[in-house]
């Protein structure tokens, strides 16, 4: 399963090869955007794409971006409250 995270482009890196910056979740990257380029790059800056290993795969309107970003954190704070529990049931048979 594939996995795009939503950021924003915020710079052109180098027109020349289609890269450009991205903010995720306040971690800049450079990213490839010949997925979803269409014009000249500084036209897409302040747009938010789906991003996945380094490709910006897809534009995305700011809410789908929030609502994405809302629903990885959710999943997130499940997979830590998850693995608290395993740690705590490890715990109690450890002490059985």
């Amino acid at each position: 399963m594939c996995l795009g995270i939503p950021g924003r482009l915020v710079a052109v890196a180098d027109e020349a090869t289609l890269m450009m910056v991205a903010d995720v979740s306040g971690v800049r990257r450079a990213v490839n955007v010949a997925c979803v380029a269409d014009g000249a790059l500084p036209g897409l800056i302040g747009r938010w794409a789906l991003i996945h290993v380094g490709f910006a795969m897809a534009l995305i309107d700011e809410d789908e971006a929030e609502r994405t970003l809302e629903a990885l954190r959710s999943l997130g704070e499940a997979q830590e409250a998850l693995a608290m529990m395993a740690e705590g049931d490890r715990a109690l048979e450890g002490a059985a």
